[in-house]
């Protein structure tokens, strides 16, 4: 499924944007990701921080195939050498993971993001270094990271108008505040807690999806086919 072109990667970065919650229940978690999908979930990130190597295998291929299954991106979280032993559709690199440059060597036709917390120059950085879209958080108050720094909304402007790739807005996301975080400049809505813990998922990524059902054509910009 791994795209060929910066310009065909990146055109597919858009909408709610599924972070896995971690479980060692993959029945449950198939499950969860599923509903997750069938309420127009458009891009997967397998993130477990905490399990062994075998489990987190396991539970990625089971995923992996799931998402080939529904022509969805499956991104693997901080793993580099995981994303490339699956052949998974990319990567997403924190602080301390791989540099860009590396995962683009290793994964040249595979999706690779990067963290830039709350800080819009290494967004910059990032589409310099290879990558395809940089994540900018937390802009709420987030449940799963409390003490992360906020990066607010005005981060989020500032690193789609400064860097040529998709945004991904992350941290607090929900439903009830989605809107906002599209209109400040979020191409994807990376959410964790507001999708994966409702009640009804499916329904939950349709509501927190509905912003992008909604918008104008001149929100979604073009982007350069290579940096």
């Amino acid at each position: 499924m791994t795209a060929t072109t910066a310009t065909e990667r990146r055109g597919r970065l858009r909408g709610l944007y599924a972070i896995t919650p971690e479980t060692d229940d993959l029945v449950r978690l198939l499950g969860l990701v599923r509903a997750a999908l069938d309420g127009g979930a458009r891009l997967v990130q397998y993130r477990a921080k905490s399990l062994a190597a075998r489990e987190r295998l396991r539970q990625a291929q089971a995923l992996l195939a799931l998402c080939r299954g529904q022509g969805i991106p499956f991104i693997v979280n901080d793993d580099l050498e995981l994303a490339f032993q699956l052949g998974a559709d990319g990567v997403h690199l924190g602080r301390d993971d791989a540099d860009p440059r590396e995962a683009r060597r290793r994964l040249p036709g595979a999706i690779v993001g990067v963290s830039c917390y709350d800080d819009p120059a290494r967004a910059v950085a990032a589409a310099q270094a290879g990558a395809d879209y940089a994540g900018i958080g937390s802009v709420f108050a987030s449940s799963t990271k409390p003490q992360a720094v906020r990066a607010g909304l005005a981060a989020l402007s500032e690193a789609r108008r400064r860097a040529p790739i998709p945004i991904a807005a992350i941290g607090g996301i929900t439903a009830a505040n989605a809107a906002e975080a599209v209109a400040a400049g979020a191409d994807m809505l990376a959410v964790i807690s507001a999708l994966f813990d409702a009640p009804d998922v499916a329904a939950a990524a349709r509501a927190i999806s509905r912003p992008f059902d909604t918008e104008t054509d001149s929100h979604v910009r073009t982007q350069p086919a290579t940096l």
